[in-house]
Parts: C-alpha cells; sequence; structure tokens
C-alpha cells in the first residue's frame, strides 16, 4: 500500500520557487531545500525529481502567475494605452523598491544564469518573452486600431522594445540604488507611445 504524501506538494513548489527566486539556482543547493521545505530528501526526489526538474517546475509557476497578471492588466476593454503605461511603470516601481528589486525578476534572473548553458532554461525563457510579446503587441495593435496609437507607429516594433525595457528595468533595479535610474527610462520609453 503507497503512503500518502506528507506535506502539500502546491505548498513545496510555492517555497522552493521563493527560494531559488531568493538565492539563485546555482547557489540553492539540494540540502538547502530539503531544510527550507523542511520535506525529505527521498520525498523531495519522489515528487519533483531532481533540482533541475524542481527549478523548471518553479519558474513554470513563477510564470503562469505572472503572464496572468499581464494578460488580465492589458486584457480590460476601454482604451488601451492607459494600461501599456501602467504596466510598464508598475515593472518600474516593483524594479525600484520591495521584494522584485531584491530578487530581481526570476525570468531575468534564469536568462542571466542558466540559459546560455541549459537549454530547457532557455526555451522557457524564449517561451515567457515571447508570450509577453504578443500579449505587448496585441495591445498595441488594439490601440492604434482605437486611435490612441499613431498609426505610423509599429505594434511588433514597440512590443518588443518594451520587452527589453521591462526585463532591463528589472536587471537595473536589482543592481541599482537609485531609483530615479528605472523610473525616468520607464518614462523615456513609454514617450514612443505619443
Amino acid at each position: 500500500m503507497a503512503r500518502t504524501k506528507e506535506f502539500d506538494p502546491d505548498a513545496a513548489l510555492q517555497s522552493a520557487l521563493e527560494l531559488f527566486w531568493r538565492r539563485g539556482y546555482e547557489a540553492t543547493s539540494m540540502t538547502d531545500l530539503v531544510e527550507h521545505l523542511g520535506i525529505g530528501r527521498a520525498s523531495l526526489y519522489a515528487t519533483f525529481g531532481n533540482k533541475h526538474e524542481l527549478y523548471l517546475k518553479a519558474f513554470d509557476r513563477y510564470e503562469q502567475t505572472g503572464l496572468a497578471r499581464i494578460v488580465h492588466e492589458l486584457s480590460q476593454p476601454g482604451p488601451a494605452l492607459p494600461a501599456v503605461r501602467a504596466v510598464v511603470r508598475r515593472y518600474a516601481d516593483e524594479s525600484a523598491h520591495g521584494e522584485l528589486r531584491l530578487n530581481g525578476c526570476l525570468v531575468t534572473n534564469t536568462a542571466a544564469e542558466l540559459a546560455p548553458h541549459d537549454p530547457a532554461a532557455a526555451r522557457r525563457v524564449e517561451r515567457n518573452w515571447d508570450h509577453l510579446e504578443t500579449v505587448l503587441h496585441t495591445t498595441l495593435v488594439r490601440a492604434r486600431a482605437q486611435g490612441e496609437l499613431p498609426s505610423d507607429r509599429d505594434p511588433l516594433a514597440l512590443a518588443r522594445t518594451l520587452l527589453v525595457l521591462m526585463q532591463g528595468l528589472r536587471v537595473v533595479g536589482k543592481a541599482s540604488s537609485d531609483p530615479a535610474r528605472v523610473r525616468e527610462a520607464a518614462e523615456q520609453a513609454l514617450t514612443l507611445l505619443d
């Protein structure tokens, strides 16, 4: 007869996500995970696989949550450009203060730490960026159709510019002690939408 799990796998995955996000992949050992999650090593392996598999599962959770929020913010009825501006400004604010400033973005962190040599991580980063770019592009196409965005503006090029800006805000915000640096860059980039 199989034993029932003595822990909540969903809560354990969230806890692992938080540890990886705070410390990074390489700096987090299996011993750290066992201690942080309060789960035996055998149970951790049986439920999530090895450290790499657990990291990828944690990344997927982070991505789903973050993308769902952005999709919600950008898919509201009405004017589209105020929503785009609000998302970019939120990225700047989060990059300048609080937990996201200290931890950065797990997608950006993964891009820098793992993607150059880890194909599975690289595919996930690209997938995330593709989704974010698509949501931004769709919203900017809607903005142009509604007369909010000048007709000579290329929604795809703007979406790519904003994607790169937003990821860059996370990197600079994590490393810089000057919140004005990210806020002013975001505001300057937003003039492209005028």
